[in-house]
C-alpha cells in the first residue's frame, strides 16, 4: 500500500483515542469473550466505565467489526476511496 495509512481517533471528553491493531484486539477480545465493562476500562486506560461506554458508542461499527490484522488495510482502502471522489 503506498502512502500513509489515515490516524482514525475517537475523542471522549478530553482525550483523543487512537484506533490502532492494539486498540481493536481489545475491542475485540471484549466482544468475543466474556469480560466486564470495568476490566475493558483498566485495558483501555480510561479512569471509569462511563468512558469506556462513551468510546464504544462513538465507534462506528465497521470499525468495530473489523479484524485486527486487516485494520490497515482496510483503513488505506477508505482513504483511497475518499481520494477518489
Amino acid at each position: 500500500m503506498s502512502g500513509e495509512t489515515p490516524r482514525y481517533v475517537v475523542r471522549v471528553g478530553e482525550k483523543e483515542i487512537e484506533i490502532n491493531e492494539e486498540t481493536l484486539n481489545i475491542i475485540h477480545e471484549y466482544l468475543h469473550r466474556p469480560m466486564s465493562l470495568d476490566e475493558l476500562t483498566e485495558k483501555l486506560g480510561f479512569e471509569s466505565w462511563d468512558e469506556t461506554y462513551e468510546f464504544l458508542k462513538k465507534i462506528p461499527a465497521w470499525i468495530i467489526w473489523t479484524p485486527p490484522a486487516l485494520w490497515k488495510y482496510r483503513a488505506g482502502w477508505i482513504a483511497r476511496r475518499e481520494k477518489e471522489k
